[in-house]
């Protein structure tokens, strides 16, 4: 491959060196981020050679190479006259000035609440299947299983701006658990009880904004508010915590820093946050909720029929984060969300649209992606579904979307709403169950719209139908692939690196993996942060940010272990490589260490795929059948 003749066909396809603003690479894939992305000709860059397929998520422009990736980076850079990543790093401020206000903000939103979706979803569903057993009278509201079910289902959200406080300041760039205190005595329980009893006196008396004042803090009224369950105040102050632990850091000399810093930022953040930040926030709060609520009671079947629409598009692109704290101010201020439950049919929609592909496709491998990704999209996991099969094929994603359309249209004209935040999918079915009243019509008509939807997105897939590329034309015989061993008796044992999960490659999430773009293997959800030699043989390549690493047999079997998805924006954090390149390894030699909990704390999938890099060379790769595995234990059989 002519690297600088494919740096250079790719950067004139992104509109030039001009239009990039930064680039990067991973195990297999070149990531810039653009000035203006619609300048880039994303179907000439697909068909170059040298390049697997093009993805644009999360702010970046994903150019997939596979294995050659570092040396058409390296081309990229000099072509380019780029600065590198390190050059890059170093002016990330300004280049983050460069990044859209609502683009920062989703951003920012995002990096706050991914951390906390499956433990919200868990606890949703936990405080949803409890009213469910209630509205039943499978339970009483008298009994003890009743409130340890309820109290295990409402911790989560009664004590969020603790959650948040966590999230948020390491959003920002803070210390963890100063977020974590002063969402904490955002809830502290005695402050809620002085409000018992008649006040001092009211301000802004007869007006939206009329607050008794019980306490004052230095003779300044504090206006007390039921922080619980709220959003915006505590992320409002952590980002202003932030600003104020910084000053702080600055001025305190380093030997007292560790307790001086937070005791000042306390000091300084806490009565801001009651006597201005808090009030004010969520004032604004209430408005944010009124104003969508407003919109929606304009119309509710119009307001559905959009966002029930364009549902999967706002999650393609990340724009459903804007829509998550209208959700929550809605649960905490009037104990129900009208206006993402109008979202609700889409997954099913698009499930449909799956179906109708899995049953009308005569193509193999399509047929095969659509079996894992129709079963993960019954309970609300479509990334699959889209990604790896209506998304590519366009007409079956442009139906799921008028179906979800439909579901949302229902939803929103009969009024169906949300109660809490819980799972998705058909886990979800218990979160419009009215806590006050039991099963009724929102729970209901959220059935019939999901089931509407669902039917509609089979329907109109199998009638409008899609290119099948099932029978294609024979191509003119090619030259086989060369063999390094073409003995086919020869095999190649190649033992698990990590203990946990075992996942077939094509049920993950990242199409170069799952598509096999960079070899067959298999991957693990791993239950420890250990790595170990899976080969007697040598480390080709430890990547400098550590996680991912390359390794090739004594018999000249190319592996790559690849910890996570997208862990390379950790940039080496949480990862311990205990080998460079060059080294050599046998079978259990300890070779990478990694923080698994920290690495998911931070938002990121721990699946790793263990791919074969030159399974051209070979005639089939073969997984363990077993559903787990342990260190050393037989995992990839390589056939010659």
């Amino acid at each position: 491959m002519n690297y600088d003749q494919l740096a250079k066909d790719i950067l004139s396809r992104v509109g030039g060196s001009g239009n990039v603003n930064s680039v990067f690479h991973c195990v297999t894939r070149l990531r810039f981020k653009l000035k203006n992305e619609s300048v880039a000709k994303t179907e000439e860059i697909k068909n170059l050679p040298g390049v697997i397929t093009v993805m644009q998520s999360g702010g970046q422009y994903q150019v997939v190479i596979g294995n050659e990736v570092p040396d058409v980076y390296k081309a990229i850079v000099k072509v380019g006259n780029l600065p590198t990543e390190g050059q890059v790093e170093e002016t990330k401020e300004e280049s983050g000035k460069k990044v859209g206000l609502f683009s920062r903000f989703i951003d920012m939103i995002s990096g706050v609440f991914t951390p906390l979706l499956g433990l919200l979803a868990a606890t949703g569903m936990i405080k949803g299947f409890t009213a469910m057993f209630l509205s039943f009278g499978w339970l009483t509201d008298t009994s003890g299983t009743y409130h340890l079910l309820n109290a295990t289902g409402d911790c989560l959200f009664y004590f969020f701006p603790v959650f948040l406080g966590y999230t948020a300041i390491k959003k920002f760039g803070g210390s963890p658990f100063l977020g974590m205190a002063i969402g904490a005595t955002l809830v502290y329980p005695t402050l809620s009880g002085l409000t018992a009893g008649d006040p001092l006196y009211t301000l802004f008396a007869g007006t939206l904004f009329e607050s008794p004042i019980h306490i004052t803090f230095l003779g300044i009224p504090v206006i007390l508010m039921n922080y619980s369950s709220s959003v915006i105040p505590i992320i409002i102050a952590t980002f202003f915590a932030v600003k104020i632990e910084r000053f702080f850091k600055n001025v305190i000399p380093k030997v007292v820093s560790t307790f001086l810093v937070p005791f000042f930022t306390l000091l300084v953040i806490v009565p801001a946050t009651f006597l201005v930040i808090g009030p004010v926030s969520t004032w604004a709060g209430q408005l944010i909720g009124a104003g969508a609520t407003g919109i929606y009671d304009l119309s509710p079947l119009l307001t559905g029929l959009i966002i029930g629409g364009l549902w999967q598009v706002f999650v393609l692109f990340g724009l459903h984060w804007g829509l998550v704290p209208v959700m929550l101010l809605n649960l905490s201020t009037s104990g129900a969300d009208p206006v993402v439950a109008m979202s609700f049919a889409a997954s099913f929609a698009q499930i449909g649209a799956v179906l109708a592909v899995m049953l009308r496709t005569k193509n193999a491998k399509l047929k095969s992606l659509s079996i894992p990704a129709f079963i993960s999209g019954i309970f609300g996991v479509t990334e699959p579904a889209i990604y790896g099969v209506t998304l590519p094929l366009k007409k079956p994603f442009i139906m799921s979307c008028i179906a979800g359309g439909i579901g949302g249209a229902i939803l929103g004209f009969f009024g169906s709403k949300m109660y809490m935040f819980g799972g998705l999918g058909v886990f979800g079915y218990p979160t419009f169950i009215n806590p006050a009243t039991g099963v009724d019509s929102s729970f209901y008509m959220a059935l019939v719209a999901t089931a509407v939807a669902f039917v509609l997105g089979f329907v109109l897939t199998y009638v409008v139908g899609f290119k099948d590329a099932a029978a294609p034309v024979p191509a003119p015989a090619a030259a086989p692939a060369p063999a390094l061993d073409p003995n086919p008796n020869s095999k190649y044992e190649i033992f698990s690196p990590m203990a946990g999960e075992v996942i077939q490659l094509k049920e993950i999430n990242d199409i170069t993996f799952a598509g096999e773009h960079m070899g067959k293997g298999i991957a693990i959800r791993p239950t420890s942060g250990r790595v170990v030699s899976p080969i007697t043989g040598v480390v080709q390549t430890v990547y400098r940010t550590k996680h991912a690493i390359g390794l090739v047999t004594d018999d000249g079997v190319e592996m790559l272990i690849h910890i996570g998805q997208d862990t390379v924006q950790l940039k080496g954090q949480h990862f311990n490589a205990h080998v460079k390149d060059g080294d050599r390894v046998n079978v259990g030699d300890l070779i990478m260490e990694f923080d698994l909990q920290a690495i998911k704390d931070a938002g990121y999938e721990t699946v790793t795929p263990i791919i074969i890099t030159n399974t051209s060379n070979y005639l089939d790769v073969v997984g363990t059948e077993n559903a787990s595995v342990n260190e050393k234990d037989k995992l990839l059989t390589v056939l010659g």
